[in-house]
């Protein structure tokens, strides 16, 4: 499920892919406006299903992260911080696995 938020003080869009469970697999940058911000939630379902659209990095503390990147390279979502190669490859499945039919929740006003 994707959930469609905005900030605190309502300047800026943003989304969260859950995993069934209710864990946040995804976030995205902040948007302007909300029709941005369900743009973005589409490219991630568009580009989610080709594999050299995901960055895998690797922070200065040794954590495993990705960004997924729609086709003009700019960054559309990132994930949290995995202790293992292998826990962000799995972040990675569920992202290619859940967002392609994920419904929208918009808790936005």
């Amino acid at each position: 499920m994707f959930e469609l938020f905005q900030s605190e003080n309502n300047q800026k869009y943003y989304f969260n892919l859950k995993a069934k469970n209710g864990q946040v697999i995804l976030s995205s940058q902040g948007y302007s406006d909300k029709s941005g911000a369900k743009n973005g939630i589409e490219s991630v379902k568009t580009n989610c299903g080709d594999d050299a659209k995901f960055e895998r990095k690797t922070a200065s503390n040794g954590k495993f992260h990705f960004n997924i990147k729609a086709g003009n390279g700019q960054i559309i979502g990132s994930s949290q911080m995995y202790a293992s190669e292998s826990g962000m490859e799995n972040g990675i499945e569920s992202v290619k696995t859940n967002a392609p039919n994920a419904g929208i929740e918009d808790k936005t006003a």
